[in-house]
């Protein structure tokens, strides 16, 4: 375990300098044993150098340079931006273990020490703005690619989380068909009629007095018993009735649930379960007003019934028995299983596969910064020389130092006026 930390803490923390100077008329070679001994010599023993080679790319206009610049700094970010995207989610998927990612088949950082442009992929005699944007869309399209399957993988992983859920929880939320069973269900009287219907109630434990005391008075305004008063004038029974809004559909209310149905059914550490019976619905005739017709309207008990419970922080469950429903239960969380799995290895393979191309085309982008920066900085004929600085760990700010001393007349004060780094040669600064 120490290694493989070890192996973790050197990627997080491993940085390297890209450096290109002017040959000046020059060979290259002066520029490269220059750069060498500005940094990666014993007397200077900062970083390892590696030379880095830079295609002749098409220049174009000095307008389209300038815009370029400013873009690819933004192309840069958004394209690394893909590649610890891809790197975070190896890591999620390897439960925190150094995922085993590679580019080319080989070490992201051999890969960089050993960069060389992809001339089949991306043609260097491209204009450069076509060339960027081949690159950044196919960096778009593994960005795209790892939203849709990491979206549909997590998905998944919480519909496996649900059906846990509901098979390991208290009553309130597991599924009622694979706690219960036959012999359970056999005692108790379960109704379903036109009128009446049984419906399941679930308790915490410490509410079982209070609700089997008052369970046949809950939601007592809920049910309306009223009509014509007949005991006032019964010369009138038989005969034609004023109804509508003369008469009150309200004159007693009442609960919906049938005295004495609540029947226990169940119970655990926490909670209980109960069976009620109570009435369905409650219809309420049409009349006229005038020679208006009022049409009649029907309410539905159930669900006013569960708002009833919710108050009192009961939770009536939308339960049918099903004495086959546990074994498919089971059945189905174990194919979930089997998905999530699936979908976990192939995102796996997907994150391996897709972190080289991810990473090839940022390398690029890199490349193509070093080459417009240093056309703008030392113009035409395109004639500079770049090397690769792998930096040992702690020594960025002596190297850093060290290059401005031997490569250029900047001071550590001299800071642009947006607060980024300036020097007299171009510098890219990165961490793989």
């Amino acid at each position: 375990f120490q290694s493989l930390q070890n192996d973790t803490d050197t990627r997080l923390t491993m940085s390297y300098f890209i450096a290109a100077i002017s040959n000046s008329g020059g060979a290259p070679e002066q520029a490269y044993r220059k750069m060498q001994a500005a940094g990666a010599c014993p007397e200077k023993p900062f970083a390892e150098m590696f030379k880095f080679e830079v295609p002749s790319l098409t220049v174009g206009t000095l307008d389209t340079l300038m815009t370029l610049s400013d873009d690819l700094v933004k192309t840069d970010s958004v394209v690394e931006g893909i590649v610890r995207k891809i790197e975070r989610t190896s890591v999620e998927l390897f439960e925190k273990r150094a995922p085993e990612l590679s580019v080319g088949g080989v070490p992201a950082q051999r890969y960089i020490q050993q960069f060389a442009w992809d001339s089949a992929k991306y043609p260097n005699r491209r204009p450069l703005k076509e060339l960027v944007s081949l690159i950044a869309g196919g960096a778009a399209g593994i960005e795209e690619e790892l939203k849709q399957l990491s979206a549909s993988f997590a998905d998944k992983q919480q519909a496996l989380t649900d059906a846990k859920r509901k098979q390991g929880g208290n009553l309130m939320q597991a599924d009622l068909n694979d706690v219960l069973n036959d012999d359970i269900m056999r005692k108790v009287n379960v109704v379903d009629t036109e009128y009446l219907k049984t419906v399941f109630v679930a308790i915490p434990k410490s509410q079982k007095e209070n609700f089997e005391s008052s369970v046949d008075k809950m939601a007592s305004d809920l049910v309306g018993y009223g009509g014509p008063d007949w005991t006032r004038d019964p010369s009138k029974l038989g005969q034609p009735v004023s109804f509508g809004s003369k008469v009150d559909r309200h004159t007693k209310r009442g609960s919906p649930v049938v005295p004495g149905s609540a029947q226990l059914v169940h119970s655990d550490e926490d909670t209980m379960l109960y069976a009620v019976t109570i009435l369905k619905s409650q219809y309420e005739a049409g009349y006229y007003e005038g020679d208006e017709f009022q049409p009649g309207t029907k309410i539905d008990f159930e669900e006013e019934f569960a708002k009833a419970c919710r108050e009192k922080r009961y939770v009536l469950r939308e339960f049918k028995w099903d004495s086959s429903a546990a074994s498919k239960s089971a059945m189905a969380r174990e194919q979930l299983k089997v998905e999530v799995d699936g979908m976990k290895s192939a995102l796996m393979r997907w994150c391996k596969t897709h972190y080289g191309d991810a990473f090839v085309a940022w390398m690029h982008i890199k490349v193509i910064r070093v080459f417009v920066e240093s056309v703008l900085r030392y113009g035409l004929p395109v004639d500079f020389t770049a090397v690769l600085y792998k930096v040992h760990p702690g020594k960025d700010v002596q190297l850093t130092q060290a290059l401005d001393k031997a490569l250029g007349n900047a001071t550590d004060d001299d800071l642009e006026d947006d607060g980024d780094e300036y020097h007299d040669f171009v510098l890219l600064k990165f961490d793989p």
